[in-house]
């Protein structure tokens, strides 16, 4: 039998993603916006913060054990900037034009040597909203910056970032790669392999 876990998310996308992940610990995700849960207000200051938030607020207001996730891009010429600002960095929410236009602009004469960058997802699972033992998995992508946008899959600032080992950009890459090799796919495996082991015990 399949037990209901509430994913802090309205990404459809995501939360079939995890779905095939987890179809094997008989866990069934279902989105927060499916019981009328509110977003969580995120005034954590790290990837990992942000995270238990929204997973401790779904739980609380679900009482199902719940998944979260946060995830940013941290470019190294700007000290980890955008970080948790990421979807906000020009001032409105997912606003993802004026985003990378902005990073760009901050990064206006930075040589190619210099524009490492990476993504990070932070994936939280907790049984209960005081759980004192979430489980964390943390995944990384490691590219740089361009100069400019290349390609038209993904969302984000996926057009602004190069994967060495792809040659190319993640907007290029075909959306079952690009879920094989991101922060978000990394993070994933690494949650449903913990939460395997803690089924296993």
């Amino acid at each position: 039998m399949h037990e209901k876990w509430v994913v802090a998310s309205s990404n459809a996308g995501k939360i079939a993603e995890l779905e095939a992940l987890l179809d094997g610990l008989a866990i069934t995700p279902v989105s927060q916006r499916d019981f009328d849960v509110d977003d969580a207000v995120e005034d954590g200051i790290a990837f990992l913060d942000n995270a238990l938030i929204k997973a401790r607020h779904a739980a609380s207001q679900t009482g199902l054990p719940a998944i979260a996730d946060d995830s940013g891009l941290a470019v190294d010429w700007l000290d980890g900037a955008p970080g948790i600002f990421s979807a906000r960095y020009a001032g409105t929410h997912g606003d993802d034009e004026a985003n990378n236009a902005k990073l760009l602009t901050e990064l206006d004469g930075v040589a190619a040597a210099d524009r490492g960058a990476a993504f990070h997802c932070c994936l939280v699972s907790v049984r209960s909203p005081a759980d004192p033992a979430p489980i964390v998995a943390h995944g990384v992508w490691r590219g740089r910056i361009l100069t400019r946008g290349r390609g038209t899959g993904g969302f984000g600032y996926d057009p602004l970032f190069w994967v060495d080992s792809e040659q190319a950009s993640a907007a290029e890459l075909a959306p079952a790669r690009k879920n094989t090799i991101s922060h978000r796919g990394r993070a994933m495996s690494r949650l449903v392999e913990a939460l395997r082991e803690r089924r296993d015990r």
